[in-house]
């Protein structure tokens, strides 16, 4: 394995007077596979050039140690745009549960910048530290840290985060808040979401009546409550939606929930000349798995194009195979 002491001439470069000397000593650095090369990162992230500080923090990328990661936090509030940048990138990429115990109490810095990309950093990491500060990241003032808050909750399913991301739904200014939280409380026992995402399949922005068209078909609800019907009416009524491609995600959730009221809304669908929804249409009643949805699929098989051609034969498939259990 190569190691700094082992290259006096590299070691000499990074710490040569020319700052383009030092960012290549860096690159080269990178190269070299072993946790040992860290600190020569770390130190680096205190250079006085820019260009060496941002190399630095990409090097760093790879390295999961406190020290590391530590570094990059602190680079978050560096003077210059492309360093913030790179450490924010690299904090995105790291993978260890324990490192958010050391990037959470940077959310404490006023930056929303800076808030934003330790949020990012964190939300994969899934680690239950992240509850609280992302809880009350929530009610922050800025947008971009409003959402990666909602993400981090998303990522956890604590339950007793729903009341706070439903309240969301409808509740928030900026709509891209509001499509993530339809999207997050999709993993909450639905008939407790229900009532929420309903009213964001009404949104006036189409992406979060999209979103609301999506998380609707994961919802866990009872198959004999009366939420599954008001779902499943939402749905057939968000098929005449003016965006298509809300149109197409309520056909494939009212496929997932297996609504077999859905078919008078759903067979006209499978004549609509766009194809993804005529596929969509085809899936979505062969999920349901009625008989009646036969005379109506058959000639779908024959179709001129092979994606929907192929999801009627599925469909009719998965009809066949009902009847016969």
């Amino acid at each position: 394995m190569n190691t700094i002491d082992d290259d006096t001439e590299l070691r000499q470069r990074l710490s040569a007077p020319d700052a383009t000397i030092r960012r290549i000593a860096l690159l080269e650095l990178s190269d070299w596979a072993g946790d040992e090369h860290a600190p020569h990162f770390i130190d680096a992230l205190r250079d006085p050039d820019p260009t060496v500080r941002a190399e630095a923090a990409r090097a760093l990328e790879g390295y999961e140690s406190a020290a590391g990661v530590a570094g990059l936090a602190l680079s978050l509030r560096d003077p210059d745009q492309g360093v913030r940048q790179a450490a924010a990138q690299s904090l995105s990429e790291i993978k260890q549960p324990d490192s958010a115990q050391v990037l959470l109490p940077h959310l404490t810095n006023g930056d929303a910048s800076v808030k934003t990309a330790i949020l990012r950093a964190v939300r994969e990491l899934r680690s239950p530290h992240s509850y609280t500060p992302a809880l009350a990241a929530l009610a922050d003032g800025d947008a971009g840290v409003r959402r990666e808050a909602v993400v981090v909750l998303g990522y956890l399913k604590q339950p007793d985060a729903l009341p706070a991301l439903t309240a969301l739904v409808g509740a928030d200014p900026d709509p891209e808040v509001r499509r993530a939280a339809v999207g997050a409380v999709g993993y909450g026992i639905g008939d407790d979401a229900a009532a929420a995402l309903l009213n964001a399949l009404r949104d006036p922005v189409w992406q979060v009546r999209e979103e609301a068209a999506t998380t609707l078909g994961k919802l866990t609800l009872a198959r004999d409550g009366a939420n599954l019907a008001a779902v499943a009416t939402a749905l057939m009524a968000a098929l005449d939606d003016s965006h298509w491609q809300i149109r197409l995600r309520a056909a494939r959730s009212l496929g997932r929930l297996r609504y077999a009221g859905a078919l008078p809304a759903l067979l006209p669908v499978l004549a609509h000349p766009i194809s993804n929804l005529r596929k969509e249409a085809a899936l979505a009643l062969g999920e349901i798995g009625d008989p009646a949805a036969l005379p109506a699929l058959e000639p779908v098989a024959a179709d001129a194009d092979p994606e929907v051609r192929k999801a009627a034969r599925l469909a009719l498939e998965q009809i066949a195979a009902s009847r016969r259990t």
